[in-house]
């Protein structure tokens, strides 16, 4: 999977649109299902992957600020941290897991532990409030607001959870921090917390990363100062 990943990111940062170069290299590499989804995943155009890259703040800035959780986006993966899944480093620096379990989400024996690790390193963090937003449609979304809002309370972490029927565009269009990796977050909100990825660090986890891109990014210009 790694040569088709440098190949698909060859194509894509050439213009080709991902879903079109992924395809193609997914079907010379003749790699399965899951293997495509799982570039679709992890891949960013550099361009795009630069700009992101530069709203990620470091945990010292959650310090007196707002702060809103993208729930199930952060929640999901800090779960799959637990239960071991994989977990990937993709080019735009942030850490996706690869479950695509989002619609058919249920709270499970992990969820207490998931979320005290989230709550334990908001509160570490000190933020002057935190609100977690959770997606209406979602099973039992009003329970798990419940839960979250008592579990902040017992940490004296200020803020609130609640439920909304237009958590992207609530996210979006803040001016506080927003803990997600959901790119067409990244894309529109103004400063972006990885926060799974931090208490994957604290816990010693390394996320995979496909290929060779990531080595390069460190020392990546903006594409459009280049001569």
């Amino acid at each position: 999977m790694r040569r088709a990943a440098d190949e698909a990111r060859y194509l894509v940062n050439r213009g080709y649109p991902k879903d079109s170069a992924i395809r193609f290299v997914c079907d010379h590499h003749r790699l399965p299902e899951e293997s495509r989804f799982v570039l679709t995943r992890i891949i960013v155009a550099a361009t795009l992957a630069y700009f992101r890259r530069a709203k990620a703040q470091s945990p010292e800035s959650l310090r007196s600020n707002v702060v809103f959780v993208d729930g199930y986006n952060v929640l999901i993966t800090t779960e799959s941290l637990l239960a071991g899944y994989p977990v990937y480093l993709c080019d735009d620096g942030f850490m996706r897991d690869t479950r695509g379990i989002f619609s058919s989400y249920k709270i499970s024996h992990l969820t207490a532990p998931a979320l005290s690790d989230v709550l334990d390193l908001l509160a570490e963090a000190e933020p002057v409030h935190v609100e977690v937003l959770l997606d209406r449609q979602m099973s039992r979304s009003g329970e798990l607001a419940e839960l979250v809002r008592g579990m902040m309370a017992g940490r004296g972490l200020p803020g609130t959870a609640r439920t909304a029927g237009n958590v992207d565009h609530l996210l979006k269009v803040s001016e506080a921090v927003v803990a997600t990796s959901d790119g067409n977050v990244i894309d529109a909100a103004k400063r972006i917390y990885d926060l799974p990825a931090e208490i994957a660090k604290r816990k010693g986890i390394v996320p995979i990363f496909v290929g060779e891109f990531a080595e390069k990014m460190d020392n990546f210009r903006d594409p459009r100062t280049r001569s």
